[in-house]
C-alpha cells in the first residue's frame, strides 16, 4: 500500500496541493521522501524549515557542532537556550514544531569519506549547506559515485550561489568549484541564507514532484546588495577527475 494523506496533512498542505501539477499525488511524494541536509546552521535552517513545512516525510540532518551566540544572526533553527546543544539536536526539536507529521533524524556527526555512506543513508537527494568547501567535496564525490542529485548553496556577506547538480547529466561541483579556499570567518547578513536556503528547498520540492525546471547547468548567482540575479553557464570539465 503507498502512501496517503491523512484528512489533517491535507489540510495542512492544501494552498501547495492546488499548485497547477501538484495536487495530492505531488504532496504523497513529497510524504513519500527522504532527504539529507548536510548542515544546521545558516543554510539548513531555512532549508530545513520549509522542507518540514511542505511535508517531506522524512529529513536527515547532519550537524556536529553546536550553536554559539554568535549564529543567531542568521541560523534560526536555534535559540540563546540551545547554546552547549548539538545543532542536530536543538534542529530536531524546532522543526517538531514546525510540523509534527514529518520524521526528523539528527545526525551529530562529521561528515568524512569513511561515513558519508552511512550518513545519508537512504535519503534521494542531497543538500549542501555546508560552509566548507572540503566537505562539499566530500558530499560531491558521492553523488557522482551514487548519480544521486545534489544541490549545491553557497553566501558571503549579502550575496549567494546555488546551482542543481545531477551527474552524469550536469557538471559536478569539481567541475565548477575545483579548489578549496582556506576556512575563515567570513561576514553574512541572516537574510542571505535565508534567500538561498529558501531557494535550495524550493529546488528539492521542485526535483520531488517532477515540477518546473531545476538549475541544471546554470549557477545562480543573488547579489543582495544590488538586489540583481544572473544565470551564468556551466560545463562539464573534460578531465574532471571526479565525473569525467
Amino acid at each position: 500500500m503507498g502512501i496517503t494523506l491523512t484528512e489533517a496533512e491535507y489540510q495542512r498542505y492544501h494552498r501547495q496541493i492546488i499548485l497547477p501539477g501538484w495536487g495530492v499525488e505531488g504532496q504523497e511524494k513529497v510524504k513519500e521522501a527522504v532527504v539529507f541536509i548536510a548542515g544546521a546552521g545558516g543554510l539548513g535552517s531555512p532549508v530545513a524549515i520549509y522542507l518540514a513545512a511542505a511535508g517531506v516525510g522524512r529529513i536527515r540532518i547532519c550537524d556536529e557542532s553546536e550553536p554559539e551566540i554568535s549564529n543567531l544572526n542568521r541560523q534560526i533553527l536555534h535559540t540563546d537556550a540551545d547554546i552547549g546543544k548539538k545543532k542536530a539536536l536543538s534542529a530536531k526539536e524546532m522543526l517538531h514544531k514546525v510540523n509534527p507529521h514529518v520524521k526528523i533524524e539528527p545526525l551529530p556527526f562529521r561528515i568524512e569519506r569513511e561515513s558519508v555512506d552511512e550518513l545519508i543513508g537512504d535519503a534521494r537527494i542531497i543538500i549542501d549547506c555546508m560552509d566548507n568547501f572540503p566537505t562539499r567535496h566530500i558530499l560531491n564525490e558521492y553523488a557522482v559515485r551514487k548519480r544521486m542529485p545534489f544541490v549545491h548553496g553557497g553566501v558571503i556577506g549579502m550575496c549567494g550561489q546555488i546551482t542543481f547538480i545531477h551527474s552524469p547529466e550536469t557538471p559536478c561541483l569539481h567541475c565548477i568549484f575545483p579548489g578549496s579556499p582556506p576556512r575563515e570567518v567570513f561576514p553574512v547578513v541572516g537574510a542571505t541564507p535565508g534567500v538561498i536556503g529558501t531557494l535550495e528547498a524550493l529546488e528539492v520540492l521542485k526535483y520531488i514532484t517532477g515540477i518546473g525546471e531545476n538549475l541544471k547547468g546554470r549557477l545562480l548567482i543573488w547579489d543582495g546588495e544590488r538586489m540583481e540575479f544572473q544565470q551564468v553557464p556551466v560545463q562539464k570539465y573534460p578531465g574532471c577527475p571526479v565525473c569525467s
